[in-house]
């Protein structure tokens, strides 16, 4: 399964600014730009999209480990808070923590809690955050 997005960005880094979307049209030209990124600019940023995808990840892979584990899933929410940081003379984003909470039963916290964490370490998004990253480039003249 391929699933894909893309980025169309105009002008200067302070000063330009660009639209994200999706194939699905969920984003559809949402725009986004250094304002939205380093001030309280209207749009979303990387970081955030970022946050999302992981929270959503992380909230269906423990939901599906839970369910294998016998518990009964009622209700997960996972807050994503995604972190750039200055590192150097660029930026990283340096850690992405999740914050969780959940109505399963049976209400077994040691159980849980261990399952979160193969969660926290097994879902996609997860994993893609230490992947190797491939790239093609073409440069139009």
């Amino acid at each position: 399964m391929i699933k894909k997005a893309w980025a169309v960005w105009l002008g200067d880094i302070r000063d330009g600014g660009g639209t994200i979307s999706t194939e699905t049209g969920v984003l559809k030209q949402v725009p986004y730009g250094f304002k939205a990124r380093f001030q309280d600019g209207k749009g979303t940023n990387p970081e955030e999209l970022i946050g999302a995808a992981h929270a959503g990840c992380f909230s269906m892979a423990l939901s599906k480990m839970l369910g294998e584990a016998g518990m009964t899933v009622e209700r997960i929410e996972t807050h994503a808070a995604v972190t750039l940081e200055k590192v150097g003379d660029g930026y990283e984003i340096t850690t992405s923590h999740l914050t969780v909470t959940a109505k399963v039963q049976p209400a077994d916290d040691v159980k849980f809690q261990e399952i979160a964490n193969q969660a926290k370490v097994g879902c996609p998004v997860s994993k893609l955050l230490r992947a190797q990253v491939t790239m093609d480039a073409t440069l139009e003249v």
